[in-house]
């Protein structure tokens, strides 16, 4: 069974080129400006949270959680995060590092779009096809799952959240800070 896929819409950029608007006219995701409609159980996509979406969170989605995005502009991310974690009571977790495959952030890790950030978290959770068929859209979608095939596949069989988090230091060279 799919997951549900939603965004909130903040309308922090242009929306002729924004994934999660895109995805919407598709059908893919439902799009929201008004947070009263947001879905009540489930995980929201938030970047800042510390949390990584994990195998543990699986049972959210069994029990018909949905999977929101926080779409924003990166250069607001800070603000944009304040501003709707005030207002809702999903579950805030990040993803693990993976690389950008759009135009505007293509190789960054962590820079994802909307639509690679649900995506790569369908993924996770199990719904490769639906991963797929979210991604399907974009002409980079694909290219995208080529370019952390080995990172996504090792994430999605991790057998907790703090081995995915390890996990990441085998495809990615990370700077830890030892006070943590």
């Amino acid at each position: 069974m799919d997951i549900p896929v939603h965004a909130i819409w903040l309308a922090q950029d242009d929306p002729k080129k924004n994934t999660a608007v895109r995805a919407s006219k598709d059908n893919l995701l439902r799009l929201h400006k008004d947070f009263r409609r947001l879905p009540k159980r489930g995980i929201i996509l938030e970047p800042l949270c510390g949390k990584v979406l994990g195998p543990e969170d699986r049972e959210v989605f069994e029990r018909n959680g949905a999977l929101v995005g926080l779409d924003c502009s990166w250069a607001q991310i800070e603000d944009s995060v304040e501003h709707v974690m005030r207002r809702t009571r999903l579950q805030p977790r990040m993803l693990p590092l993976l690389l950008a495959a759009n135009p505007v952030n293509w190789g960054k890790p962590g820079k994802l779009s909307t639509v690679e950030a649900l995506a790569a978290s369908l993924y996770l959770m199990g719904r490769t096809e639906q991963a797929c068929e979210l991604l399907s859209k974009f002409r980079w979608g694909e290219r995208f799952l080529e370019l952390n095939k080995e990172p996504l596949d090792a994430y999605a069989e991790a057998k907790s959240s703090a081995e995915l988090v390890s996990l990441q230091f085998e495809f990615f060279d990370i700077e830890v800070d030892v006070d943590e």
